[in-house]
């Protein structure tokens, strides 16, 4: 039994294989859970959708589905909420998780629509992630991400004290991660950021600029902590 399922497991993940302490009686727990989970996803046939080997937890709500486009074994955890309102709607990649009570928000109101969130191939997202579209988020293929983390591309401007804040209008330049990124848990990263490929960011760090290719970075704000092919520390680039 564990090889028959270990076989289906591979053709999602090719260097999957059970570890040889879980027993058969295991195994069937979890091929039920993943079944359920299969058969959720099969509802997308009522709508008119191929769902391509989808995987939905107990809950999960999609809205605005003309406007969600996803590939190959697309995982939902427990009630995430997916909504793709906005001016191009949000994109999964094949072989995306994203775990439960997340939230892919791209738009919050209709008086001034959101832009998009974009997710690559072979991505894995914790649980209670929260990723805005509102100025647009794009996340590369191969990148793995921790529980609670967040994505915000929009800032409120606060220029004028005379003036409420929520009335001066808000200014979007967007979020991207390149591929093969490793974030931690209870990252935050804000509006107008790029992390270059191959980056490392540390548990909570709250990310407020830009930052190169192949370093680790932390703190709050985050700042350079390394190179990931060398191993002493270097300082921020002011």
């Amino acid at each position: 039994m564990k090889k028959l399922i270990e076989y289906f497991i591979q053709l999602r993940n090719p260097k999957f294989q059970f570890d040889p302490s879980v027993t058969n009686a295991e195994v069937g727990i979890f091929f039920g859970k993943q079944l359920m989970a299969m058969i959720r996803g099969g509802r997308m046939l009522f709508m008119g959708r191929n769902p391509q080997y989808m995987m939905l937890g107990k809950g999960v709500n999609f809205s605005f589905l003309n406007k969600i486009r996803w590939g190959k074994f697309l995982k939902l955890g427990d009630y995430v909420q997916v909504s793709g309102l906005g001016k191009k709607g949000i994109s999964f990649g094949d072989n995306v998780g994203i775990g439960a009570f997340s939230r892919l928000i791209v738009a919050t109101s209709f008086n001034n629509i959101g832009n998009y969130i974009v997710i690559g191939s072979n991505v894995g997202i914790g649980e209670f992630a929260y990723l805005g579209g509102a100025g647009g988020l794009s996340i590369g293929n191969d990148c793995i991400v921790g529980q609670y983390f967040s994505c915000h591309p929009e800032n409120h401007i606060y220029a004028d004290p005379d003036i409420p804040i929520r009335h001066q209008g808000v200014e979007r330049l967007g979020i991207t991660i390149e591929d093969n990124c490793w974030i931690g848990s209870k990252v935050t990263i804000l509006d107008g950021v790029t992390i270059g490929r191959g980056c490392v960011i540390a548990a909570g760090a709250v990310v407020t600029r830009s930052f190169p290719p192949g370093v680790v970075i932390g703190g709050i704000p985050a700042r350079v902590l390394r190179h990931r092919n060398m191993e002493m520390k270097v300082n921020a680039i002011a």
